[in-house]
């Protein structure tokens, strides 16, 4: 008979296969937002500085290199000097708002501010390490203000994009909580996961593709692995929920500070994170944000056949529904659990993924950053059920994107949690949940 692979040596070969990536690709190799500091900087902080500010000049005939430009602000003041592709960066050591201005008298003869360029203008530090200034040159050009409608339309498209790239975390989290009634506080980590592999892939020089389908399968090759070695053993010992609940908190920790561990805190970048803009008529959106939404959008539309045509996903909503019920019909309910855990790491280390592309960036903690998010979009769509995560994830995206048109970006994630309160005190089973009675 074939020799049997323990759960626990298969955990640990992977962990020792990922942290080898890690390892293999130090984060040094890595290109942050930012471009690197120019050897004009020179009142940057000695140590390297997590938080930067940056940018590009460019005119009509390409990059204008050799231009001052100083920011000033909470305390600090640096320089630096545009670079012979017209990038600069500045290190800051906090985050916070900076005035940035540019020396127009080391512009060179016949290049100048368009028209209504604010210099100094005031840049503000949001959920990222990094911030950009822009500021348009070229004789004749006239800086305009968009009008509300077309940015009401940007953050629409935008809070879309970002809704379906939560609903890929969200209809996993769900699909787990459905078949096993884990509430799972380690599926932000399972989101960083996919994000970070690839990164590894891609510094190792792997090609884009290849290095985000190795992503994918590290991420359902973790959720595999948790059910196997974790999970069904303590359903088998008959583990209450509370008890499971408190180890997922455990793993997560764990699985965080293994990821700094090796990783790093520093925020690194994903190759192509910095996409052209794309012009809809008068609607700018950036091509990454277009990207995310088409593919996001598809992968849920295959989830949703899956869950609907196949044989697999009608049994996955057995058990959802009734695992005893659905076992005594003859479903193997541990595989189609397994077969869940692993699609719910495949979605999360895809959305993980966009994620990293949507903010832009890749951190230790980026999985826990929208957790939060996560659950408000399965709370509001109805805890359970795949298409409630859908719609509630929509919603949360929205409305995150749509409030800055009023609030400050920083507060923009605090409306979808008062979203997430207000629903649980007047509608507990969600938009799309069943109503069900306790005692």
């Amino acid at each position: 008979m074939p020799k049997r692979v323990r759960p626990l040596g298969t955990l640990l070969a992977l962990l020792a296969i990922i942290t080898g990536i890690l390892l293999s690709a130090p984060p040094s190799l890595a290109s942050t937002t930012s471009p690197a500091p120019t050897p004009g900087a020179t009142t940057a902080p000695a140590e390297p500085s997590p938080y930067k500010i940056g940018g590009v000049l460019r005119n009509t005939d390409g990059p204008v290199p050799g231009v001052r430009i100083t920011a000033t602000g909470e305390g600090f003041s640096g320089e630096a000097t545009t670079g012979d592709n017209g990038t600069w960066s500045i290190g800051v050591p906090v985050k916070g708002t900076y005035q940035v201005e540019v020396d127009v008298s080391t512009l060179p003869e016949g290049v100048e501010l368009a028209e209504g360029t604010p210099n100094p203008r005031e840049v503000t530090f949001t959920n990222t390490s990094n911030a950009a200034a822009v500021f348009p040159l070229g004789e004749g050009i006239v800086v305009q203000s968009a009008s509300f409608g077309e940015i009401f339309v940007e953050r629409l498209i935008a809070g879309l994009s970002f809704g379906l790239l939560l609903a890929l975390a969200s209809v996993g989290l769900s699909l787990i909580y459905g078949t096993t009634g884990l509430t799972n506080f380690a599926h932000g980590e399972m989101v960083t996961l996919g994000a970070v592999v690839m990164f590894g892939f891609s510094v190792a020089g792997l090609p884009i593709w290849a290095a985000l389908l190795l992503g994918v399968i590290f991420g359902g090759a973790f959720g595999w692995v948790q059910d196997a070695w974790l999970w069904k053993p303590l359903r088998r010992r008959g583990t209450a929920l509370i008890p499971m609940m408190i180890i997922s908190i455990g793993l997560a920790l764990a699985a965080r500070y293994t990821i700094l561990f090796n990783f790093g805190g520093a925020t690194q970048q994903l190759p192509g994170a910095s996409s052209p803009i794309v012009e809809l008529g008068s609607i700018s959106i950036s091509r990454n944000t277009l990207i995310s939404l088409v593919v996001s959008l598809v992968v849920i539309v295959l989830i949703a056949m899956l869950l609907l045509k196949t044989r697999l996903g009608k049994a996955t909503r057995a058990v959802a529904d009734n695992p005893a019920l659905a076992a005594a019909s003859g479903i193997d309910v541990d595989r189609v659990i397994r077969i869940v855990w692993t699609v719910g790491g495949i979605l999360a280390a895809l959305g993980g993924i966009l994620w990293a592309y949507y903010r832009p960036g890749v951190t230790f903690n980026m999985g826990q950053q929208i957790l939060l998010l996560v659950f408000a979009g399965v709370i509001l769509g109805g805890l359970g059920t795949v298409f409630g995560a859908l719609v509630g994830s929509v919603l949360v995206g929205l409305f995150v994107e749509l409030s800055t048109l009023w609030l400050v970006a920083d507060l923009k994630y605090v409306g979808a949690l008062l979203i997430m309160i207000v629903v649980l005190l007047f509608r507990p089973q969600g938009i799309l949940g069943r109503r069900e009675r306790v005692g």
